[in-house]
């Protein structure tokens, strides 16, 4: 389609194109490519052949319906048609569903545009990796070998009749049940196995057991389940097998709802505003999850037949999300859940065709806010258990709070938003190669260093500027943000109040001006073709909201609790367990505590969701202790005001940091110009 062509379709001359899951957006001319917008906000779209048509790694994938969040509504008329060049490549290369090539690909309309994991040249790193943990290895699923009696023309019962004899006999197991797709291979797989099968037989607690697949003779192979953290930025998954507990694969994916949301709320406002939003976000999660399930088969080079159990963890909006519950009442008090039980639901159930006759077990939810994957770091993680006061916070989108001992647990959520994800931010991104991920600023120069994921080295260091010729800097990830501030308020260029001085009151070059505030560079890279990367006061804004309110939650179960401070902080989650606990605490995220005594779980949900999965007796422990812990509803608690507003301050306004003071000393300064005028009473 020519630029003429393209005019003549819409009356609009600059367009509103929204790339996810980077959140990068902005105007384009009508008429301007998929591939140049990307190139134009900075996106990480691949492309080798420079916009031919002939390479195709620049697939992309647009979002077409109602998106409020953005304030606009796609369809396929925001976009040229299909075109020869995309029919040749399709031919030749297998798009998949809904997928264009970026350089053929015109805008003419308002567009959300998601750039696939396969597309991008510096591929997201999602950081859900496998925690190494014992468990004790006692799955739901296991094999059991039988020989079952031929048929007789003189006993004419059925072939499932004598298997269930068979089974019954030899591994003592009756009341057994069978789906209508192993009734259908059964006969088949009896005779070439000459009368003799291998079952696999899922049996949990109070529940008939069932056989979920079926090899003929003998079979002696492994079968796998998958661990499943369902987050709301990424989607985690732990190949496992299910005789040894080892960890076989991991891997991951960005959740493709971000464009519809990058927070829950937003999701639950797309739900509730569109009589399909519901069902849209429940296919979209279910059709990524089917495909990074495929996608584990295949780099195993298993069966999907083996894959035979799932487990997922997931907060409550997720939950109802994934299984097609319309979340509108958890956007309302008393935010009710649909269910807070332990569900066991057969794959196809829930959208997931890839693992064939896989049972998919969710665990329980604690409370509207707090979910099966605060259960899950409670399984992982056993406070219930401790004779010290452990506060365990899962950092993300949605963070979840929950502090116990043996004597009490309780739980609470608050609402960080995606600031801590690098959403928000001006020079923010998620973490992936060429994001800075830490910064340290020195307190006498103000001169700034940082290391960039991807690479060991500090900026200040020779060889790091080699580094740069094959990867650039692109931006700065949640940690980095959280270092870079808090660096900031060490070295003086930042006031306890969140402001950013000037140039004059910090002597920092670093710190210009910009409309009626400040902003401190941290990278200059403009006189190599790279970007600027700074910390504007509106990014401070952004992470002050986000740490207010996880503090704030904290404050309140430790009124709950009756104590005045934590024995010990327990940082989970991906990006819990890359937050630096000095930085965290100068800026005020988590409550005063001995820094030695604050450590990191890693991905603890995905733990818990493991532990699950291999041990059918966590399953029961778990749902037992969910129903036993208090939860504290933030939102409707009269002091989470008064504890946000102290906790906007850098560290705090009204609580001492004793234990930080030790080793921190925060200097005093304030780049607040209104003069307060003193009134002095008359005697």
């Amino acid at each position: 389609m020519t630029d003429g062509m393209a005019k003549k379709t819409s009356k609009k001359q600059q367009h509103l194109v929204v790339f996810t899951p980077s959140g990068l957006r902005g105007h384009v001319s009508n008429g301007t490519s998929v591939l140049d917008a990307a190139r134009k906000f900075g996106v990480d779209l691949d492309s080798v052949c420079g916009g031919r048509g002939i390479c195709s790694r620049c697939r992309v994938k647009p979002a077409m319906g109602a998106f409020p969040k953005f304030g606009i509504t796609t369809n396929d008329q925001c976009l040229s048609p299909w075109n020869e060049i995309e029919e040749k490549i399709w031919k030749k290369r297998t798009f998949k569903k809904g997928q264009r090539l970026g350089c053929q690909t015109k805008i003419i309309g308002d567009v959300i545009i998601d750039i696939p994991s396969d597309s991008q040249v510096h591929k997201q790193v999602v950081r859900k990796r496998a925690e190494l943990r014992n468990v004790l290895v006692n799955p739901a699923t296991k094999l059991c070998y039988v020989e079952v009696t031929p048929p007789d023309i003189h006993n004419p019962s059925g072939d499932l009749q004598r298997l269930k004899i068979a089974l019954e006999e030899q591994w003592g197991i009756i009341n057994l049940v069978i789906s209508i797709n192993q009734i259908q291979v059964l006969q088949t797989l009896l005779r070439k196995g000459n009368w003799s099968v291998t079952c696999a037989v899922f049996e949990q607690k109070n529940e008939r057991p069932e056989i979920v697949s079926i090899w003929p003779g003998f079979f002696d192979s492994q079968i796998y389940g998958l661990a499943v953290d369902l987050g709301s930025t990424t989607i985690a998954a732990h190949l496992c097998d299910l005789r040894t507990g080892s960890v076989m694969h991991s891997a991951g994916v960005m959740n493709p709802q971000i464009r519809f949301g990058e927070d829950l709320m937003s999701r639950v406002s797309y739900s509730m505003m569109n009589i399909d939003g519901a069902e849209n976000l429940k296919s979209v999660v279910q059709e990524s999850l089917n495909e990074l399930t495929k996608q584990i088969i295949q780099d195993c080079e298993i069966e999907a037949k083996q894959l035979l159990e799932i487990t997922l963890v997931c907060n409550p909006v997720m939950h109802h999300l994934f299984l097609g519950i319309n979340p509108t009442e958890l956007g309302q008090a008393p935010f009710a859940l649909a269910t807070s039980e332990s569900l066991c639901l057969n794959s196809w159930e829930v959208g997931l065709n890839s693992s064939v006759n896989a049972k998919v077990y969710i665990l329980p939810c604690i409370a509207g806010h707090v979910g099966a994957d605060a259960a899950a770091v409670i399984l992982s993680e056993t406070p219930n258990e401790s004779q010290e006061n452990v506060l365990i916070i899962d950092v993300g989108t949605n963070a979840e709070l929950v502090l116990g001992n043996h004597k009490k647990v309780l739980a609470c959520s608050s609402p960080t938003g995606p600031a801590f994800e690098g959403a928000q931010i001006s020079s923010g991104q998620r973490a992936a190669p060429g994001a800075i991920e830490k910064v340290r600023i020195d307190p006498l120069t103000k001169e700034p260093k940082f290391k960039i994921i991807g690479c060991d080295l500090w900026s200040n260091e020779p060889d790091f500027l080699e580094h740069l010729k094959s990867q650039g800097i692109s931006g700065i990830c949640g940690s980095g943000i959280i270092e870079a501030v808090a660096e900031m308020r060490t070295a003086g260029v930042l006031d306890e109040s969140g402001l950013i001085g000037s140039m004059a009151e910090t002597g920092c070059k670093r710190c210009i001006s910009e409309n009626r505030t400040n902003s401190y560079i941290l990278h200059d890279g403009t006189k190599k073709g790279g970007n600027v990367i700074k910390v504007t006061n509106a990014d401070i804004r952004a992470i002050q909201l986000a740490k207010a309110a996880l503090f704030a939650g904290a404050r309140l179960l430790m009124d709950e609790m009756g104590i005045k401070r934590v024995d010990r902080i327990v940082l989970a989650g991906a990006f819990g367990s890359h937050i630096s606990a000095k930085h965290a605490m100068i800026l005020g995220m988590i409550p005063d505590c001995k820094l030695d005594k604050v450590t990191s779980a890693g991905n603890a949900a995905g733990t818990g969701a493991r532990i699950a999965l291999l041990n059918i007796d966590a399953r029961e422990e778990i749902s037992k202790t969910v129903k036993s812990i208090s939860k504290i509803e933030t939102a409707m608690e009269p002091k989470f005001q008064e504890y946000f507003v102290s906790a906007s301050a850098i560290p705090n306004s009204v609580y001492k940091f004793e234990e930080l003071t030790k080793i921190v000393n925060l200097p005093n300064v304030n780049f607040n110009k209104k003069k307060r005028t003193v009134r002095r009473k008359n005697n």
